[in-house]
């Protein structure tokens, strides 16, 4: 059986080896156009940022050995080819023709079956000063690119960086770049920093923590081109200002590289190649995976494009089994599928930790689920433990059946572990638990690690309790929607005592501030402090833990439960400006 793959990352490296294992008779080879194969791309940044010091530790496994064509023909039997560009693929004869880049002949290669794992590619945009390559201007794709980033700090010594677009590695680069001592500017044509994952409350939070790390943000506006001084980069420039700039990072996404299989007539969607649970395509003799695929989403049932390099390694365990399994009538690999994926990512931003994982309320609404969510503020650990601070939790599950959709959280770096509350989610996504089960699940407690009920628990019983009508509330975004939009037809009661106001702000408008510990007291002596009728009454404390006993006494009091809305994760979650 011949295999030939093409794509020598991720995937394609993660498909020779496991292919080896358990079709041990299978002649496979890999195509790789470039000169490296199997190295670490999402250690990039790190290396760059000098927290990884040892470059060969982006392309050796854990005992030493480079993973390079020698070490895939001793350990997997595999023909590494690098330098060989895939031209072009006849799937009548079942050959693909490539180009020896180094002598620029031409080879075929025959194949039994074809797995293209062909990548993505860095979007360069069209603008003035980017017409050709230009001495200062880098995307981060390759290990080539990592390289030489890191050779022009050294050499050059830039001292002021732009980084356009703030996804992912544009966030991550932006701190490494802060270690390397650059001044550091990032620029989005979205309003906030890693809005896909952050959302609009969190992504205040992440801007906060550029900011307070030294780095300029300017959200809302268009790259409209570079300038140079003929030799480098010496300026960028946007609808609304200049920067000066010695170095310069396009980070404003990758398209996939669909050409070889699109020419070939497979079906692409709307961006990647479409494939089937098996990650075959519509050719059963062509497999596609990794970042020129698209997956099943988990909760959509729709295509979804997701470049990630654990999606990838995740996509060669299933070709390489199916593969081996179509060879052996019956074999229980034949049967191994995708299982699809739900958009899960988490980021370090500094001292910050985001992460996300399945819908938000919007996409989730967009995708046609009664989608209702809730943010919570608890502490990460006991509050008594050294290094206690607050974790931010905004779970999404569907109305109707109480399924859990999703989740974004915002916590510290190295304590809390926000990555685990993240995996518990999309676990319980996968599954089609619901709140309910997520509430019940028998998760890890001792004080260094969790509270005694973790902060997803408590996440979890909130939107319960918001589900069941219990308890109705508004989010710190929907509350500055009523504030933007002129709505004064509210009152703002603060249970927070009056050190707490002073050091932490007062939201905007008519405010009454009861200390909890005196608001049985002060209903029961003015039965009509708050308004009863007229307004609503949105009940603010530090996390809403007070805010909600405080929502208890007022409806023991004969307030209305409808014209009353506690202040999701209180004023730690209140990113916007206050009194």
């Amino acid at each position: 059986m011949k295999v030939l793959i093409i794509g020598g990352s991720a995937c394609g490296a993660k498909t020779a080896a496991r292919l080896s294992r358990v079709a041990p008779k299978a002649k496979i080879t890999i195509l790789e156009r470039g000169e490296d194969i199997s190295y670490a791309s999402c250690g990039f940044p790190f290396f760059i940022g000098k927290e990884v010091e040892n470059r060969s530790s982006l392309t050796s496994v854990g005992f030493g050995p480079k993973r390079d064509a020698s070490y895939f023909d001793n350990l997997f039997f595999t023909t590494v080819l690098t330098g060989h560009e895939a031209l072009s693929v006849d799937r009548e004869k079942k050959k693909v023709g490539a180009k020896i880049l180094a002598t620029g002949k031409t080879k075929t290669f025959s194949y039994d079956k074809l797995v293209l794992v062909t990548g993505a590619t860095p979007i360069r945009p069209n603008i003035p000063g980017l017409e050709k390559p230009l001495p200062g201007v880098f995307a981060l794709s390759s290990l080539k690119d990592n390289f030489a980033i890191d050779e022009y700090i050294t050499s050059q010594n830039p001292k002021k960086a732009v980084i356009i677009g703030s996804g992912l590695i544009g966030t991550e680069m932006a701190e490494a770049l802060k270690h390397r001592a650059l001044d550091v500017t990032m620029i989005d044509a979205l309003p906030l920093p890693l809005m896909s994952i952050a959302g609009e409350g969190f992504g205040l939070f992440v801007k906060k923590e550029l900011e307070k790390n030294g780095v300029r943000f300017y959200g809302g506006e268009k790259l409209t081109g570079v300038k140079s001084d003929g030799e480098r980069v010496t300026c960028v420039v946007t609808d609304k200002r200049e920067i000066d700039a010695d170095f310069v990072l396009l980070s404003i996404g990758v398209t996939p590289n669909v050409a070889l299989g699109g020419s070939a007539g497979l079906s692409v969607g709307k961006k990647g190649l479409l494939v089937n649970q098996f990650l075959q395509t519509d050719d059963p003799d062509i497999y596609a995976g990794g970042d020129c695929a698209e997956s099943l989403d988990v909760l959509t049932g729709k295509p979804r494009w997701q470049a990630m390099g654990s999606t990838a390694n995740r996509h060669g365990r299933v070709i390489a089994d199916h593969i081996a399994g179509a060879y052996r009538e019956g074999d229980i690999l034949s049967g191994r599928r995708f299982g699809g994926v739900e958009g899960t990512a988490v980021v370090r931003v500094f001292d910050l930790c985001l992460g996300k994982t399945g819908l938000s309320l919007h996409e989730a609404k967009d995708a046609g689920y009664e989608a209702i969510d809730v943010l919570t503020s608890n502490p990460d650990i006991l509050s008594f433990m050294p290094g206690s601070t607050q974790m931010f939790i905004n779970l999404v599950a569907d109305e109707a059946t109480r399924r859990v959709l999703g989740a974004r959280i915002l916590g510290p770096v190295g304590r809390g572990r926000i990555d685990k509350r993240l995996d518990v989610v999309a676990t319980a996504a996968f599954g089609a638990l619901t709140v309910d089960d997520l509430s019940d699940v028998d998760l890890a407690y001792a004080p260094p690690f969790s509270t005694a009920l973790d902060p997803l628990t408590h996440a979890a019983n909130t939107l319960r309790n918001k589900i069941d009508g219990i308890m109705t509330s508004c989010s710190p975004e929907e509350l500055k929607k009523r504030y933007d939009g002129g709505d004064s037809n509210f009152v703002i009661l603060d249970v927070r005592n009056a050190k707490e106001l002073e050091a932490s702000g007062k939201l905007r408008g008519e405010l009454v501030n009861v200390p909890l510990v005196t608001l049985k007291e002060r209903i029961a002596k003015e039965p009509d402090l708050l308004p009863r009728k007229n307004k609503d009454i949105v009940i603010v404390c530090r996390a809403a833990v007070r805010a909600w006993s405080a929502y208890s006494i007022l409806a023991r009091a004969g307030y209305d439960r409808r014209r009353m809305f506690v202040l999701e994760g209180g004023m730690s979650a209140w990113g916007y400006e206050t009194a």
